[in-house]
């Protein structure tokens, strides 16, 4: 009788146990991450930020219905990543996932036309089915909701019909930096001062619509005309310099160097020679030729010289050219155009970190120079197979006659976009009368021969970059576009507005969000030749070799079994 109330009593302490285990794992979550990257682990950064979240946020994904492996798989690591924040603040985050094509709540509206109307961009893809082929459009976006705010952000930044595991790899890296982005702006939603020059022939014409439309959100943007004011305000986090073709004065030259003295950052995308796609439009060839914009030794000074030259890439975007066909009624077949180079991400940096193909247009070249006390960082490049060509130069359609000659591209990594950091040293010190160093110390700010804080420059040699295309059907289209190949199987959109944002976020943001960018999830591919030669032995291994336990155990238990009860 002991012995059963023993039995018993020790029955009850496992369920109790079993219960109360069960209890605390429902109230505290645990994990331990043990991926290498810390692949399941936030940063401080977003740790910190949903501290300070203090009302409802709720997140609305759009990835939910049969979708393709690559944006299931993209699916399911959101819903992991959504995970972490809720346990780090489950009483304010709540998520879910919808179809597109669900109706918003009370009206016959689809969330998808809703998406499109709020700036999104649907990926049409061909998906292989029982059936055969079916179109099917991804809107991998999410819907941010806190107080009286509303942002959508993007989970992928490529938009091509041919997904690669790449770009879901990258958009999985880059995950954390977006949404910690978003709720960063939701506390924080003071906007950086930034100032857009327009002094020395800088367009504001349409080209610049769809710069306006994408800085507008997180930015403050201002025409600042430099001639006509007495300085540049300290106030403006940064001056963006975009595609001059009027020369600058040296009161001009002055006052950029003293901002930059100041602590002031600058953003430089400039094309030293005049060469546009339009004069082609009127006949076969053009002449690139210096623009003398007297901006050479101040770049100079700061470690920089944009030289006066053409980089062709083998590497590059396309145009439609005329093939055959009479006169009246050609035959146009899209071809490489060496002088619209691609230039694609190094990963050295958090600008270009998991940053896409970057589309130039009549691009320069950029040489760095000895200059005490800044540290250079090349952004953009050129690829392995590249030439730089002298000017004057003759710029021909013709040229596109024939294939061009690989041997003449043997040039590689030609620099085009430089990062400047550090304490910069003024171009005009000891050079300026002193009558002219009060008339600075006049307007408030006094004369700097070296800055006193750590400054930054980004200098691009080339001004497209930043700039869109504009057609007569369809309207200013997004920078990155090519408006030759809209509607074609060669439409892509580059990530020129990425590349803007990533730059103008390291000139102004909090460096623990710009952090965030770079973590890295590593794409651990199966060897494919060497999973087809080992394939048997897998099979037998994964397969034959717990089977072949099992039967042994039978065989041992019951061997052990016959015997007990023989004796």
């Amino acid at each position: 009788m002991q012995k059963l109330l023993q039995h018993k009593f020790s029955w009850l302490l496992l369920i109790a146990a079993f219960a109360i285990v069960n209890f605390m794992a429902s109230i505290v979550h645990t994990k331990i991450d043990l991926t290498k990257e810390k692949r399941y682990t936030i940063s401080k950064a977003t740790k910190d930020i949903l501290q300070h979240i203090d009302d409802k946020l709720e997140i609305t994904v759009f990835l939910e219905g049969n979708l393709p492996a690559g944006f299931q798989k993209l699916a399911n690591t959101t819903n992991d990543f959504l995970q972490l924040l809720k346990e780090k603040n489950n009483a304010k985050i709540t998520f879910q996932f919808i179809s597109p094509d669900t109706e918003v709540d009370g009206t016959n509206i689809k969330f998808e036309d809703t998406l499109v109307a709020m700036g999104a961009t649907p990926i049409n893809l061909t998906i292989q089915v029982k059936q055969g082929q079916e179109s099917k459009v991804v809107f991998p976006y999410a819907l941010i909701k806190y107080k009286t705010h509303t942002q959508l952000i993007s989970l992928y930044s490529g938009n091509s019909r041919m997904i690669s595991q790449d770009e879901i790899n990258n958009a999985e890296a880059m995950m954390e930096y977006k949404f910690l982005k978003a709720f960063d702006a939701f506390v924080f939603p003071e906007k950086p001062l930034v100032a857009y020059s327009f002094a020395n022939g800088e367009p504001t014409d349409i080209r610049t619509y769809d710069l306006l439309q994408t800085l507008q959100k997180d930015y403050s943007l201002y025409t600042f005309d430099i001639a006509q004011r007495p300085a540049i305000p300290d106030t403006f986090k940064v001056l963006m310099i975009v595609k001059p073709s009027l020369q600058f004065s040296e009161d001009e030259k002055l006052k950029i160097d003293q901002y930059l003295m100041r602590g002031g950052k600058i953003l430089c995308f400039i094309d030293n020679l005049n060469a546009e796609q339009d004069s082609l439009n009127f006949k076969p060839e053009l002449v690139a030729y210096d623009r003398n914009l007297n901006l050479t030794d101040l770049l100079f000074k700061y470690g920089v010289r944009i030289n006066t030259d053409l980089v062709m890439d083998l590497q590059c975007n396309f145009m439609p050219f005329a093939v055959g066909g009479a006169k009246e009624n050609p035959q146009y077949e899209f071809l490489h155009w060496n002088y619209y180079p691609l230039f694609e991400s190094k990963n050295n940096h958090t600008i270009n970190k998991n940053l896409g193909l970057v589309s130039g247009r009549f691009v320069n070249s950029i040489d760095t120079v000895k200059a005490e006390g800044i540290t250079k960082t090349i952004l953009l490049s050129s690829s392995d197979n590249s030439r730089k060509l002298g000017t004057p130069a003759l710029i021909s359609l013709n040229e596109n006659r024939n294939t061009p000659q690989d041997i003449l591209f043997q040039q590689k990594n030609i620099p085009v976009a430089v990062l400047l950091e550090g304490s910069f040293t003024s171009l005009y010190k000891n050079r300026l009368a002193q009558h002219i160093k009060d008339s600075v110390e006049k307007i408030g700010y006094p004369f700097l021969e070296k800055s006193f804080s750590e400054s930054k420059i980004i200098v691009v040699a080339d001004g497209d970059i930043v700039l869109n295309d504009a057609s007569q059907k369809l309207g200013p289209l997004p920078m990155g576009l090519n408006m030759y190949t809209v509607g074609t199987q060669y439409e892509y959109q580059f990530a020129n507005r990425e590349f803007l944002l990533n730059s103008l976020e390291y000139l102004t943001n909090k460096q623990s969000i710009i952090q965030s960018r770079n973590k890295e999830q590593i794409l651990r591919l199966l060897n494919t030749s060497k999973v087809e030669e080992e394939k048997v032995k897998w099979q037998m291994i994964n397969i034959g070799l717990p089977l072949l336990f099992v039967i042994i155990y039978g065989w041992v238990y019951n061997l052990i079994r016959k015997k007990k009860f023989t004796t």
